[in-house]
């Protein structure tokens, strides 16, 4: 509580917070992979109770191949998942199965992450 005068000298109590010093900044995403061609597969565990997914980052940003693969792949691991923002989020740690398809596609894979 911060106190001040009023324009009549007045005491004058306020509970009102500064905003400039108290405004959160949002959480920083994790930075795009690069665009050069490579499909990173990451697995990632934090901010999902420990349960672990495998994410594919650095493909085209065109949905509807980004949703058939997605489909595709669901399919190979025998598991859910889903595609946006331009990455595909396969549930579990299928990094081996998700590189060995890619590749026979023809696409440069590399595993990344822990």
């Amino acid at each position: 509580m911060r106190a001040r005068s009023g324009n009549d000298g007045s005491l004058v109590y306020s509970t009102a917070q500064p905003s400039a010093r108290t405004t959160a900044r949002p959480a920083a995403k994790p930075s795009a992979a690069p665009r050069d061609g490579v499909v990173r597969i990451w697995l990632e565990k934090k901010g999902r109770n420990g349960t672990p997914v495998s994410i594919l980052r650095g493909l085209a940003d065109d949905r509807q191949a980004l949703a058939e693969l997605a489909g595709r792949l669901k399919r190979a691991c025998g598991t859910g998942g889903s595609a946006k923002d331009g990455e595909i989020i396969i549930q579990g740690d299928h990094r081996e199965r998700i590189a060995a398809l890619l590749e026979q596609d023809g696409m440069r894979v590399k595993l990344a992450g822990s």
